[in-house]
């Protein structure tokens, strides 16, 4: 008997729309990986959107963006790892490499509400 696939009503729907998405218009800092994983450069943005499973970025159309990199949040301590998913001129769509800790989630949209970003 073969196996019979059920439709999954979110098969057809994107990864990165998905999850419900923040707005917390908060500063961040795009993190270049260099050579032996080093952090040698950086790239201020600004953190428009986050969720579970990514974020939407704003950065200058003439700056060229690596396909993996890191994401700092300003005031978070910890870097989250990052894969571009999509670039419209300055807009960046980006996935994280593994999902965000629902807790450390509620953490960054508590502090963009407490800052008024």
């Amino acid at each position: 008997m073969p196996l019979q696939r059920i439709a999954d009503a979110k098969s057809d729907i994107p990864r990165d729309q998905i999850f419900e998405k923040f707005r917390i218009e908060r500063p961040g800092k795009i993190v270049f990986v260099g050579h032996h994983l080093s952090m040698s450069k950086s790239q201020r943005c600004l953190i428009r959107t986050i969720s579970l499973h990514g974020a939407e970025l704003d950065v200058s159309p003439h700056v060229i963006v690596p396909s993996n990199f890191f994401l700092e949040i300003l005031g978070i301590h910890d870097d989250i790892g990052c894969t571009l998913i999509r670039r419209e001129a300055e807009k960046l769509t980006v996935g994280f490499n593994m999902l965000l800790d629902p807790e450390f989630l509620h953490h960054v949209v508590r502090l963009a509400f407490e800052t008024g970003h």
